[in-house]
């Protein structure tokens, strides 16, 4: 192996170690998580002083994490972060909405504290949100590595620009996938399996939109794929389980795979 092998590792890992590693931003998203919810932490504060005092040293921190990816030489960084922290009360609202949605939709549900502390759902969304929030910005790489950590924590895979409305909810969540450009409306609750995705992968669509619309007020069963950037769920639907669908659907819609069962009875 020649020189030049050697030195394009190098190089690369020059450019490697000048950037916070996946766990240092992970948990800087789950100290912005808890502080958000503290019901996620055992940590106590006194004042509101010694809350703003938290929330200006995690705007620091993110400030740090965005100037040590110089993925953006012409940013300015520094309105960024403070725009980010500026908004997160709206962020907060949304959550809530969530947790709401969650907590009214699951009968399992005891309490929104076991919500917030325990239902995997929760842990991706609030992470999509964090990330989602950031991709607005566009703040680079950042918001694929907070959805990526809660797709392997969860099995929840969303991508974070995706546009999801608020009172979002997702039952058990593992294998849900949403692409990049879907859009999904308010009230709309997933459950395990479910693929919102795009019918062709082609690198020259990268700029179109390639996954489906869910409107207001949609259930969709397990197990579901619905694919394409034309395709729009109309509001107040429910689409069935295992249903595979590449065309719209009108609002009011109820879509259901009707497979053949025989049940045979056993001779005694």
């Amino acid at each position: 192996m020649n020189d030049e092998f050697y030195r394009q590792i190098l190089n690369k890992q020059q450019l490697a170690e000048a950037v916070p590693s996946n766990k240092e931003i992970t948990a800087w998203a789950m100290q912005v998580i808890r502080l958000l919810f503290p019901e996620q932490s055992k940590k106590v504060f006194i004042s509101i002083g010694q809350l703003q005092d938290e929330f200006a040293k995690l705007e620091d921190e993110l400030l740090h994490i965005m100037n040590a990816t110089k993925a953006c030489v012409d940013c300015d960084n520094k309105n960024r972060a403070k725009g980010f922290f500026e908004q997160l009360p709206e962020l907060y609202r949304i959550l809530n909405t969530d947790i709401q949605a969650i907590f009214r939709g699951d009968p399992a549900a005891r309490s929104e504290f076991e919500v917030i502390r325990t239902y995997p759902g929760f842990f991706a969304i609030s992470f999509y949100r964090l990330a989602h929030s950031l991709w607005q910005f566009d703040v680079p790489l950042l918001p694929r590595i907070l959805t990526e950590y809660a797709h392997t924590k969860t099995g929840i895979d969303i991508h974070p620009a995706a546009d999801i409305d608020e009172y979002f909810y997702i039952d058990h969540g593992t294998g849900i996938v949403i692409g990049e450009t879907s859009r999904i409306g308010k009230n709309v609750k997933l459950y395990q399996g479910v693929t919102l995705g795009a019918l062709s992968v082609e690198k020259n669509m990268a700029d179109t939109k390639r996954h489906p619309t869910v409107e207001d007020d949609v259930v969709i069963y397990s197990g579901a794929t619905i694919l394409g950037g034309e395709t729009v769920i109309g509001h107040n639907s429910v689409i069935g389980g295992n249903v595979w669908l590449t065309k719209s659907v009108e609002p009011y819609s109820t879509v259901y795979h009707s497979p053949l069962i025989k049940v045979l009875k056993n001779s005694k």
